[in-house]
C-alpha cells in the first residue's frame, strides 16, 4: 500500500511527540563513541531506570539486571573483556552498564504478578523455557532502557563486542545472570557520532495481507 505522502509529513500528522522528541528519542538518535568527562550522577542513573521499568514485558517477568560500572578497579577488569575496538570507549565514558538477563527471574513472579503466583513454579520446572524468556524480555527491555537513557538527556554506545563468558565469570560468578549487551552511558563528545547509514523503506519491510 504505497504512499505519497512524505516522511516528514506523515510524522508530523501521526505521531504526537513533538518534533523535539521525536528527534531526541529516534529520528537523530546514534550510538556514541566519545564522551565528554561530565560526571552522570546516580540520581541520573535512578532515574533511566524509574523510567525504563514502566513499558511491558511478557507475563510482566522483567528480567532485565542492570551493573553499572563506574570504580576504576571493576572499569579496568571490564576494559579488558572488551573486543579491541571497543575498550577506549569504555575507558573513557562516564558510566558503564552491562545488561544482563536473569535466568532466575521466575523468583519474583509473585510480586510482579500477583493475580497468578504460581507461575513461578511453572517457570521453575522448566529451565530451558526460563533461559529463552529471560533472554527474549531482557532484551526487549534493553531497547526501553537505551531509550531511557535519551530521555534523559545522555547518549548511548551500546556495545555487543565483548567477552561474553568473561564478562559473566568475572562479574556473574553465580551464574544466574547473562551479559546481553554493554552500554557506554555519558554526554557526547567531540566527533562522537558516525555519518548515518541506511534504513530500508516502509515497502521493503511491510506487507499487508
Amino acid at each position: 500500500m504505497p504512499h505519497s505522502v512524505t516522511t516528514d509529513q506523515l510524522l508530523a500528522d501521526h505521531i504526537v511527540l513533538d518534533d523535539q522528541a521525536q528527534a531526541l528519542l529516534f529520528t537523530e538518535a546514534r550510538s556514541a563513541n566519545t564522551f565528554t568527562d561530565e560526571p552522570v550522577t546516580d540520581d541520573q542513573l535512578r532515574a533511566i531506570y524509574e523510567l525504563a521499568k514502566f513499558p511491558p514485558t511478557a507475563a510482566n517477568t522483567n528480567p532485565l539486571r542492570i551493573l553499572f560500572v563506574s570504580s576504576p578497579e571493576a572499569r579496568s577488569r571490564l576494559v579488558d573483556l572488551m573486543s579491541d575496538g571497543n575498550k577506549a570507549k569504555t575507558a573513557t565514558a562516564p558510566v558503564v552498564a552491562v545488561l544482563a538477563a536473569d535466568l532466575d527471574f521466575h523468583e519474583h513472579m509473585p510480586q510482579l504478578f500477583p493475580p497468578r503466583p504460581e507461575m513461578r513454579d511453572m517457570f521453575a520446572a522448566d529451565d530451558d523455557a526460563r533461559a529463552e524468556r529471560a533472554r527474549f524480555n531482557a532484551t526487549l527491555q534493553i531497547g526501553y532502557f537505551l531509550l531511557a537513557v535519551r530521555a534523559a538527556g545522555l547518549a548511548a554506545g551500546p556495545m555487543a563486542g565483548f567477552d561474553v563468558a568473561g564478562v559473566d565469570a568475572e562479574f556473574f560468578p553465580d551464574g544466574r545472570f547473562r551479559s546481553l549487551l554493554v552500554v557506554n552511558i555519558g554526554k557526547p563528545g567531540e566527533n562522537a557520532w558516525f555519518d548515518r547509514l541506511p534504513r530500508l523503506d516502509y515497502e521493503q519491510v511491510v506487507r499487508y495481507i
